[in-house]
């Protein structure tokens, strides 16, 4: 299999993960939380774009980047994994909730800074197509912010998966870009 190939499955299994989030699939957490499963996988072979991507600075920076951005949604994951062990038990849900939430050595790595990091190394590396591939490298670039607005500030979502869809779109335009040269 092509890296750019595992890229593809990576980006699939990523905005499969968001169709879960938003809702507009149902609720699949029985007996499996394959919500996370797909995030999880997806976020792992978005690693394969450090390698696709073109070798210069900027590929340096969004590599370190995106990396400690898969990382960081490994570590998210694993704590989602444990809050769906607990099942319908909300009070062990919120004992958790709120371990976490007065460590800052797990929020802000985990949750809330580090995650953020996977959208921010793609659209590094989206900097490197501006001259040539305008309309993908905007579509990474504009949406990545979009995402992490539309969870953190909106609690929406369905914006949340349209900005996805879009970082989604706007990567495998970079892509194809990629496999015409």
């Amino acid at each position: 299999m092509k890296t750019k190939h595992i890229c593809l499955l990576g980006l699939l299994f990523f905005l499969i993960s968001y169709f879960f989030f938003s809702k507009i699939l149902p609720n699949f957490q029985e007996p499996i939380d394959f919500p996370h499963w797909f995030n999880l996988i997806g976020a792992c072979l978005l690693l394969s774009f450090n390698d696709v991507f073109p070798k210069n600075k900027i590929n340096s920076v969004a590599t370190v980047v995106t990396t400690l951005g898969v990382i960081a949604h490994v570590g998210l994951c694993t704590i989602d994994f444990i809050m769906s062990s607990f099942g319908n038990n909300e009070l062990a849900k919120e004992a958790l909730s709120h371990q976490i939430s007065t460590t800052p050595s797990i929020l802000y790595p985990f949750v809330i800074v580090g995650p953020s990091l996977l959208f921010i190394g793609l659209a590094i590396h989206a900097l490197n197509f501006v001259k040539t591939n305008r309309t993908g490298s905007l579509m990474v670039i504009l949406a990545a912010p979009a995402i992490g607005f539309s969870f953190f500030v909106l609690k929406d979502g369905v914006w949340m998966l349209l900005s996805c869809v879009v970082f989604v779109l706007g990567l495998g335009f970079l892509l194809y870009n990629i496999e015409e040269k």
